[in-house]
């Protein structure tokens, strides 16, 4: 599965949601800065792990929760040390 990593002005957010182009992704997302992919979900991890290393819970357990739901979308969850 693909997904995007999507940064707005006061969240960054994870969408398994399929777009044609950022500017449908710059349509969806309120305060829209930039978004990373397509990419298959272990690219997401080891990009999170890399830049995020203090996810609280963890990149994996993220993206997996999100794979495994109902749900297009998540805010990505920050350590209370990230906030």
């Amino acid at each position: 599965m693909e997904l995007y990593i999507v940064f707005t002005d006061s969240e960054i957010v994870l969408t398994k949601q399929q777009y044609e182009s950022w500017r449908e992704l710059q349509n969806d997302f309120f305060n829209y800065k930039s978004s990373l992919g397509p990419w298959q979900e272990n690219l997401v991890i080891d990009y999170l792990n890399s830049h995020y290393p203090d996810l609280s819970p963890s990149a994996q357990l993220q993206v997996t929760a999100l794979i495994t739901s109902g749900h297009f979308e998540v805010p990505l969850k920050m350590s209370q040390n990230d906030k």
